[in-house]
């Protein structure tokens, strides 16, 4: 199997348009473009993504995005070696967007099509090194032979050589999961979310909270001014036997937290009355809305954020130490939230010193097409999921 290669790579999971193209060189990587578009304004007046809506925003967006992506690339199509798409998990009317664009470009090109998962992408954006920033102010070479020679254009970056095993903590909107990894491509779940997914929960307290969406940005910048200490909330299934977690019944909490602060809520936010705890009945009176304090929101959110922090960084740990790992890595979206990064830094230092920490670039976490064509790259030498146009199919619920 070839070690030189060109990808072109598709993501379209959630609410992010991506397409980067990137060449492998051995153990370097040049990204010649990696393009994303977000589609987080249209959906924070919903409160969340709307799968229907992101998959009309998916088919308006994908030809500028691929489009960007060769501009920004200045190669010839005819230089790709293989296409690369998010075969799963996701939302299903999302995926079917980025599938179906990808194997038109398989057809079209003649070239295989690798079928990637989007988890295993999160994963595999560990394997790039810090990142130089892009600039379009530099010339670039036309169809220069290799990246690897000066010439300004692209983000130049070794692969990671890690030692193993590896465990990897995956925290996003969709996903919490504790994945260990004996060699490349090898998979153990050992760990997950029974009910919300770290993410999730993250939104839907925003939104409790009145804060918009995307909630986990929101939450974290409101944490830095409150106490974490000043409201209790549980810590749910920090004491278990296995490696699972659960958000739900925080979620709870923070709600009846609320509720204490802002009675309102108790009679229901949307006009009906629960008194009666048999059937919902429409209050007769117009509900007094009480504006919450700002302190009041911030030390909740920070009380929140320390209660999902705790149960992951044990959960972690606990995992680390049994498994023996060597490196812990963190991927998902909300791997960017630097407290995460931080605490779990500080607890891995002092628990399990022999273990190595690596934190992604911030760029990374979220979604995005350069992960997908690096995951690719290595179904590729390993020579699994290449597949014909013709028998790749979008899977929402893809395991990996």
């Amino acid at each position: 199997m070839k070690m030189n290669m060109i990808i072109l790579a598709i993501e379209t999971s959630c609410d992010e348009t991506a397409a980067a193209i990137v060449e492998f060189e051995k153990n370097k990587v040049g990204i010649l473009s990696n393009i994303v578009s977000s589609q987080v304004k249209t959906h924070s007046k919903y409160g969340g993504v709307v799968p229907a809506l992101a998959s009309r925003m998916h088919l308006k967006n994908m030809t500028p995005v691929l489009k960007r992506a060769f501009q920004r690339a200045k190669i010839n199509k005819n230089k790709i070696d293989y296409v690369a798409v998010t075969k799963g998990p996701g939302l299903i009317p999302a995926l079917i967007v980025g599938v179906s664009a990808a194997k038109a470009l398989s057809y079209a090109l003649n070239k295989p099509l690798v079928a990637v998962n989007h988890l295993e992408g999160h994963i595999y954006a560990n394997w790039l090194t810090p990142i130089v920033p892009y600039s379009n102010s530099l010339p670039r070479e036309k169809e220069a032979s290799s990246l690897f020679r000066k010439r300004g254009g692209g983000d130049f970056v070794n692969l990671w050589k890690p030692e193993f095993p590896i465990l990897c903590l995956i925290v996003s909107g969709g996903h919490t999961q504790l994945i260990l990894m004996k060699k490349d491509l090898n998979y153990k779940i050992i760990g997950e979310t029974v009910d919300d997914a770290a993410g999730e929960a993250f939104d839907k307290v925003a939104k409790l909270l009145g804060l918009g969406y995307p909630g986990g940005l929101i939450i974290e910048r409101m944490a830095k001014k409150g106490n974490p200490d000043k409201i209790k909330l549980p810590r749910p299934m920090i004491k278990s036997d296995d490696f699972n977690f659960s958000f739900s019944g925080l979620k709870t909490a923070v709600l009846y937290e609320i509720r204490k602060f802002y009675p309102v809520l108790a009679e229901g936010s949307d006009g009906f009355s629960r008194r009666d705890g048999r059937r919902l009945k429409p209050l007769n009176r117009p509900l007094k809305r009480r504006r919450i304090d700002d302190t009041f929101r911030q030390n909740l959110a920070a009380s929140f954020q320390q209660a999902v922090i705790d149960v992951l960084k044990y959960k972690t740990i606990k995992a680390a130490q049994k498994y023996k790992v060597k490196n812990i890595l963190l991927g998902g979206g909300v791997a960017t939230n630097k407290e995460l990064q931080r605490q779990l830094k500080e607890m891995i230092s002092k628990e399990i010193p022999h273990s190595k920490y690596r934190i992604l670039n911030t760029k990374l976490t979220t979604d995005n097409a350069l992960m997908i064509a690096v995951a690719a790259y290595y179904n590729i030498i390993n020579n699994k999921n290449i597949k014909s146009w013709k028998n790749v199919k979008a899977n929402a619920n893809l395991t990996i």
